[in-house]
C-alpha cells in the first residue's frame, strides 16, 4: 500500500488576508464564550488591515511566505480543536469561560505573530 500525500496547493495573496480574518473570527467567538465583550467600530479597519496583510503577503519573499503559510494552518487547526473541545465542555453545563479566554489569548498572540511574520 502506497502513501500519497495531498497535492500541494498554493495560497493566493487574497488568502492571507482571509485567513487572518477567519482567525479574527474564531477569536470573536471564543472571547464571547469567555464573557467578553467583543470590539465593535472596527470593520472598516480590519478590512483595511486585511488588505495590507495581502499586500504585504505579496511582496514577502517566499520564505516567508511558506512560515506565514504554516504558522496560519497550525494557527487554524489548533484553535478548532479549542473551539471543539470548548462546544463539547458548553454541552455539559455552564461554558468553560476560563478555559475560552486562555484559548482567546493564545489565538490574539498567534495573531500577532502572523501579522509580525510580514512586517506589518
Amino acid at each position: 500500500m502506497t502513501h500519497q500525500s495531498a497535492p500541494l496547493v498554493a495560497p493566493t495573496v487574497a488568502d492571507a488576508g482571509r485567513q487572518v480574518a477567519q482567525l479574527r473570527q474564531v477569536l470573536v467567538l471564543v472571547g464571547q464564550i469567555a464573557g467578553r465583550e467583543p470590539k465593535t467600530g472596527g470593520e472598516d479597519s480590519a478590512l483595511d488591515e486585511n488588505a495590507r496583510i495581502a499586500a504585504a503577503y505579496d511582496d514577502a519573499l517566499p520564505i516567508l511566505r511558506r512560515r506565514f503559510d504554516a504558522l496560519a494552518a497550525e494557527t487554524a487547526a489548533w484553535a478548532a480543536a479549542g473551539v471543539a473541545a470548548l462546544i463539547a465542555a458548553g454541552r455539559e453545563g455552564e461554558p468553560p469561560k476560563a478555559a475560552a479566554a486562555t484559548l482567546a489569548d493564545e489565538l490574539d498572540h498567534a495573531l500577532v505573530r502572523l501579522i509580525a511574520l510580514l512586517r506589518i
